[in-house]
């Protein structure tokens, strides 16, 4: 497997700290170099873990030096989104309300991750809670997108995708609610992938809207996203989480070279969602490519879809609604002075909480009340039913789905500060396979004139994130899109 690995990629480090061709400590000294250089320009990372990652890298080395057999992330460097707990570090999840909270646990993902022989190496930005697709609205600032330091990196798991990008670590982990992971890997040129919903235990990951929270992985190809998914399988700490056997998914790029057989569906209803001329021309070109490889490109529908964005922004709402109750001042969070509790609860969480959460908060209460939620929560998770059996119905018909990610190529920085609605717009692509708890992954397929990044997103069946895994690779092996990287 090595040798689908380019000399940084974290196929390629793990290779060679396991044969010690290289220490893990010189992998890791080299990472936090790279982001103490390119950090000040993109703001990709909160906060680095220096002296934590050096001394888990060292540890790395004298388990090598024993004999010890390395895991398969072997000194890879890692970043986690900010809303991921690490025990004894910060996790703040882009908002004043946390920014002084210290995790008393590891999550199970970044648990897996370093029993797999990786190294965290800090926490990446993030819209605050989650709720943003372009990384302004962290408390802390923005995330610039690496292409263009003058555009959004999309988001919410903006810092994880630009940090990729950038080359400033291998692999990333991010959460994606409603195409948190995949939208910035389109607008930054790496690849993304959301699994199915539970593949990745959400123990430790902050919650935003629970009935849609996922892990996923952002690296630069479909091959480090294989080797990371190490990390998958069933946690007793999570009930949601997946029982299902977990594919050897490194093992699982193998086992094609062409895509002879393969029926990948076009939904013209996520199609007509696409706004930019160019955006579509690559997306269509992509799909060519795809056929050149031997898929047969076949219609499909999606009639529920003219719904979902709304569907998702009741429920999204209505479940951060409950979730982020906790914050109150009293029992999480920011504390604020007041005369009475009452007080105490509305300084705290005005002061705590951005304009966006507050305002989904607002939404999902007024989802959720007494007289509304029937006509208001219920009819969107009829909605949402009614999806989940237009996939089915479409996956009756093919194996899986290609369109774009985003309607849209990177915007300017604030440039829709003013047009909330036009914002939410732009997860039109990627919401429905959330609402639907399917895996879906983006990958670089081309470029604008004006050389901003371009994502194909690939839609599958629940729990076969190893075909959309092979099929990406088999397209990148024959495109090379994602091999582009941006200015220094």
């Amino acid at each position: 497997m090595a040798s689908h690995g380019t000399a940084d990629s974290a196929l390629a480090i793990a290779a060679s700290v396991r044969s010690g061709a290289v220490r893990a400590r010189e992998v890791t000294a080299g990472c936090l170099r790279r982001i103490a250089t390119g950090n000040a320009g993109l703001f990709a990372f909160v906060e680095t873990f220096a002296e934590r990652a050096l001394a888990r890298a060292e540890d790395i080395d004298r388990a090598r030096e024993r004999g010890a057999v390395l895991g398969p992330l072997a000194g890879v460097p890692v970043a986690l989104k900010d809303n991921l707990l690490l025990e004894g570090q910060i996790a703040a999840c882009g908002s004043r309300m946390l920014e002084r909270f210290v995790s008393p646990l590891s999550s199970t993902v970044a648990q897996r991750l370093e029993a797999a022989g990786a190294v965290v190496v800090g926490r990446t930005n993030m819209d605050e809670f989650g709720m943003g697709n372009s990384t302004e609205r962290s408390a802390f600032g923005p995330t610039r997108n690496p292409w263009d330091r003058a555009r959004v990196p999309g988001g919410s798991s903006g810092g994880a995708a630009a940090a990729v990008a950038a080359g400033m670590c291998p692999v990333a982990l991010g959460s994606d609610t409603g195409g948190s992971v995949r939208q910035p890997a389109a607008l930054c040129g790496v690849t993304g992938l959301k699994p199915t919903y539970g593949r990745l235990s959400r123990h430790g990951l902050v919650a935003y809207a629970s009935s849609l929270d996922c892990v996923g992985v952002l690296a630069a190809d479909a091959a480090d996203v294989a080797l990371a998914m190490a990390i998958a399988g069933a946690d007793p700490a999570d009930a949601t989480s997946q029982t299902a056997p977990v594919p050897d998914f490194p093992a699982a790029l193998t086992a094609r070279t062409d895509l002879a057989g393969l029926r990948i569906g076009c939904v013209g209803e996520l199609d007509a969602a696409v706004t930019d001329p160019e955006l579509a021309a690559a997306v269509d070109a992509a799909r060519g490519e795809l056929r050149a490889l031997g898929a047969e490109l076949v219609p499909v529908r999606l009639p529920t879809i003219a719904h979902a964005i709304a569907a998702y922004y009741l429920i999204a709402a209505a479940e951060a609604s409950s979730n982020l109750a906790r914050y109150d001042g009293v029992r999480f969070g920011l504390r604020a002075d007041g005369r009475t509790l009452d007080e105490v609860y509305a300084r705290s969480r005005s002061q705590g909480f951005g304009a966006e959460v507050q305002l989904r908060i607002l939404l999902g209460t007024y989802a959720l009340q007494h007289g509304y939620r029937d006509q208001v929560y219920g009819q969107a998770t009829r909605v949402r039913a009614l999806l989940r059996h237009d996939f089915a119905a479409a996956f009756a018909a093919c194996d899986l789905i290609a369109c774009a990610t985003s309607p849209v190529p990177p915007w300017p920085l604030g440039a829709m500060d003013r047009e909330p609605v036009a914002m939410y717009r732009c997860d039109a692509l990627t919401v429905p396979a959330s609402l639907a708890g399917l895996p879906a992954l983006s990958l670089p397929c081309g470029f604008t004139a004006g050389n901003l990044p371009i994502g194909l997103q690939l839609i599958g069946a629940p729990l076969r994130e190893d075909l959309l895994l092979q099929v990406g690779h088999v397209y990148q092996q024959r495109t090379g899109w994602h091999r582009r990287r941006p200015p220094p």
